[in-house]
């Protein structure tokens, strides 16, 4: 049997073929052994409940006769199926600006079968245990009942700080009540408000909004004086906070979110981050080169980094190529289930940025074997002058991203950096016309990147459809968010700066991973200066290192590729619409055109339904 330390190690699929094993031999040993029958003759029930007689305590057969006068109180049990009455509780349309580091989670929407959790299937425990939504099955998200939408869905082990959703959440705005409201509804509501203190105690009942006595008569006044949103409203993000875990905070919430919103579709600007070192793996010293080095690279430049070291002027003038509007199907993964077919997306900004004052200085890289030849690939045009690693990111804002995009972006980006790739590069993968197959690049890791920022522009027309709606004439509104975003701490100081504030979390969360980073640091920092690798106490030793191309990937570690094939002569990946056609020959269609000619009819006769059934 295995041991039950094990189980957290298990995947989902084998944590259930376990249990329906264990059930299995459980109903076997039942079926073998049957449970004996007990006698229920008059003679044993008698000898029964004689035997079940409480015996007198210390104070013998005379205190033993006073509890019998009086009878013993035992404590009155809660009942475990109560539930909170929806009618009761007015709700609202709430967005909620989240932050969270995915690096140990599965992604950001739910799946069934993930092994890893998923943001939202956080979200979902901790908005169901607060009563902030209240489902008939709470085991089961479904986040589709709530008039839920969100901003981006991350992949697995991406990162956001700025990412957006809107959901229908209980609220404290008074209800008009009805008459002839039965006591039994107001003491059973009780009794989820004591469920809810178990939990988190007075403090989250005060929070919550969830009052134990509950007055009829004083909501009818409270709707005549009025509703504040920060004195009489549930305080969403610090309950939530108190739910979720450490590494997943909601940090502000929009008290004026309109009824019609859509995280989703109202959003008109995304920008993301990508974060690496310079230099991005460690470098070997010059006296262990191997002198062929240079020649497993193939298509690099004259000027070519040393190894470890990126070009981030070359990086730069290849970023700006992003810029504008252009096709992107050589910059992204193709997904058959979508049925994409318009590969362009608009891209506002892309650039290299420099991490100020984040660096942790590691003396051995201003070692002369460890330096790079030419100072300002080494160095960087913005800082002449400082000390190694330096914190850099590939900053992007666009309207829209497709699956990968930003991952593939990169990828290419430090093949430049690497002096693998020339920065004309971006050019030739931009013309899909040129380029109709996206070359078999691997893709960045997804550690480092983050879902930066979502912007939400003032809209100008009444259109129904919301991505039709267009941004402000005015180019200086275009870019500015119109959400009227209410920060922890805005409501009320303490929630940001108090022992248990959102700074107080952060900071534990924070210094926990700086430490790791110190003792890493002192610790790579004295081998790589302990040693004198120039005695060579070892006479069979090799002269130099493996004359391989390592190749940066955004990962902790580089590969070795051996000799590295240039962009231009990788093999290819087949065209969207080739992948479209076999998927719907997979499907039984003929081609991708009469798969999505299916979808449209389907559609149409839907809505067609519904028309008719509102008639």
């Amino acid at each position: 049997m295995a041991d039950r330390s094990e189980y957290g190690r298990w995947t989902k699929d084998a944590l259930i073929k376990r249990i329906q094993h264990l059930e299995t031999e459980i109903r076997e040993r039942d079926f073998q052994n049957p449970r004996p029958v007990e006698a229920t003759g008059t003679t044993d029930g008698a000898a029964a409940g004689a035997a079940t007689t409480t015996s007198p305590g210390p104070g013998g057969a005379r205190d033993g006769g006073r509890e019998a006068g009086k009878g013993s109180k035992s404590p009155r049990k809660r009942p475990t199926n109560r539930k909170i009455d929806p009618s009761r509780y007015s709700t609202r349309l709430v967005a909620l600006k989240l932050a969270y580091v995915g690096k140990n989670y599965g992604g950001f929407e739910f799946q069934a079968s993930a092994n890893l959790p998923t943001i939202e299937e956080e979200l979902w425990k901790a908005l169901v245990k607060s009563c902030l939504i209240f489902p008939e099955n709470p085991d089961e998200v479904r986040f589709d009942d709530w008039q839920y939408s969100k901003c981006g869905r991350t992949d697995r082990g991406v990162s956001a700080f700025g990412q957006v959703i809107a959901i229908r959440l209980r609220s404290n705005r008074p209800k008009a009540p009805e008459k002839g409201k039965e006591e039994e509804k107001a003491a059973q509501e009780v009794g989820v408000v004591d469920d809810v203190n178990n939990d988190g105690g007075a403090e989250v009942q005060a929070e919550m909004g969830v009052q134990e006595d509950i007055d009829l008569s004083g909501s009818e006044e409270k709707v005549e004086k009025g509703f504040d949103d920060f004195t009489d409203e549930i305080q969403y993000c610090r309950v939530l906070n108190r739910l979720l875990p450490k590494d997943i905070r909601v940090l502000a919430w929009c008290p004026t979110t309109p009824e019609d919103f859509s995280a989703r579709h109202h959003c008109r600007e995304r920008q993301y981050r990508y974060f690496f070192t310079q230099p991005a793996y460690p470098p070997i010293p010059s006296s262990l080169e191997n002198p062929r080095a240079h020649a497993a690279a193939t298509n690099t430049r004259a000027d070519k980094p040393k190894d470890g070291w990126l070009d981030i002027a070359a990086m730069r003038a290849a970023a700006k190529k992003f810029e504008g509007l252009h096709d992107f199907r050589n910059f992204c993964k193709v997904d058959a289930s979508k049925q994409i077919t318009n590969f362009d997306r608009r891209i506002f900004e892309s650039d290299v940025v420099e991490v100020e004052d984040v660096a942790t200085a590691l003396p051995f890289l201003d070692g002369d074997e460890f330096k790079s030849p030419n100072s300002t690939v080494a160095v960087g045009e913005d800082s002449p002058h400082g000390k190694f690693p330096k914190i850099y990111y590939f900053h992007v804002r666009g309207s829209a991203f497709l699956w990968h995009q930003i991952r593939c972006m990169v990828a290419v980006l430090f093949m430049v950096a690497q002096g693998l790739e020339e920065p004309a590069v971006v050019d030739r993968l931009l013309d899909a016309a040129a380029q109709p197959r996206r070359p078999n690049y691997v893709l960045a890791n997804e550690t480092p990147l983050v879902l930066w920022a979502c912007i939400f522009p003032r809209l100008e027309g009444e259109n129904d459809d919301v991505s039709e709606r267009k941004p402000p004439r005015d180019p200086a509104e275009r870019h500015a968010d119109a959400m009227r975003w209410v920060y922890l701490g805005e409501e009320n100081p303490l929630n940001k700066h108090s022992p248990h504030g959102l700074v107080e979390d952060l900071w534990e969360y924070w210094r926990e991973r700086k430490l790791d980073e110190l003792l890493a640091g002192q610790l790579l920092g004295l081998v790589a200066a302990q040693s004198d690798v120039g005695r060579r106490l070892d006479r069979r030793a090799p002269l130099h290192v493996a004359a391989s191309q390592r190749v940066f990937e955004g990962g902790n570690r580089a590969h070795m590729v051996g000799r590295y094939q240039p962009m231009a002569s990788k093999a290819t990946l087949p065209a969207p619409d080739e992948v479209y056609d076999r998927e719907a020959r997979r499907k039984g269609y003929r081609d991708a055109l009469e798969w999505r000619e299916a979808i449209a009819r389907k559609r149409a006769e839907a809505l067609a339904d519904i028309v008719d059934a509102d008639e």
